[in-house]
């Protein structure tokens, strides 16, 4: 799992490249690095919804093994997590400064990818911590990157499309989890006039059900910026900004919720 403490997030030291010279130039050395058999722009940058100043994200993608002591031996400025640090599926990176330009890398185990785009197609998947996730991270999340990034060295596998299966079994799963949630804080925390416990479950209610909203369009989900607006959930906002803590007003908050994950267009 990622440390809680990473690199100042400030302004980057201007950069004498340009940005496509930049990015040859770093796909080419993360490329050469032994073991890696694709290196893939992904993020904002690859989706083409960056902003000014946003980070550049990179995944490279090893088979069978990746020391991570190669990658420091670069020597660009930044720190360098070992394999394993960030969980299971999404293993570990790096966080650097590379000619003036903050760089996330990524690793990516491609036996471990290979398998969960087999489980995605057949429409499993497990949900495992991570944090800055405020629920997790579905394991297909690396299925996701596969069809949103893109490949600047090596080749990775692709899925054709969002897997039909995924789409039947993902939504009830995420809807599941969201109900029991606001079933619980209302039974249990509203009562009690709890406001934070109430808050953080409509948080994760609302977060759930983006998911389900997301799998059940057949759209790839690869961090949860933005989520709540792209399923049209940015309502809720509204709910917990009016919540204080009394009985009736987190019961009230929880039953407006509900009504709004329910009525949300899938």
């Amino acid at each position: 799992m990622p440390p809680a403490h990473r690199r100042s997030p400030g302004a980057p030291v201007p950069s004498a490249l340009p940005d496509q010279a930049f990015l040859d130039r770093t796909a080419d050395r993360l490329a050469d690095l032994p073991g890696v058999r694709a290196v893939a722009l992904g993020g904002s940058r690859a989706q083409g919804t960056e902003r000014p100043g946003s980070d550049w994200d990179m995944a490279l993608y090893y088979r069978g093994s990746f020391d991570p002591d190669d990658l420091r031996a670069v020597g660009w400025e930044g720190e360098v997590c070992g394999i394993g640090d960030w969980g299971g599926v999404f293993n570990g990176g790096a966080w650097l400064t590379v000619d003036g330009r903050r760089v996330d890398v990524h690793y990516r185990d491609l036996d471990s990818v290979e398998h969960e785009l087999a489980e995605a197609e057949a429409g499993r998947f497990r949900v495992e911590p991570l944090m800055f996730h405020l629920v997790g991270i579905p394991t297909y999340l690396i299925v996701a990157e596969l069809a949103v990034n893109r490949v600047l060295r090596g080749e990775v596998p692709r899925p054709d499309a969002y897997p039909p299966a995924l789409r039947d079994s993902a939504p009830p799963r995420w809807s599941g989890v969201a109900t029991a949630t606001l079933a619980y804080a209302k039974a249990g925390h509203a009562p009690k006039g709890a406001l934070t416990q109430v808050a953080g479950a409509i948080a994760v209610a609302a977060t759930c059900t983006a998911h389900a909203v997301m799998a059940a369009r057949g759209e790839w989900v690869t961090n949860e910026k933005g989520l709540l607006h792209r399923a049209g959930l940015q309502r809720v906002d509204d709910i917990i900004a009016g919540m204080r803590a009394t009985p009736e007003s987190l019961g009230t908050a929880v039953t407006d919720t509900e009504a709004l994950l329910e009525a949300v267009p899938r």
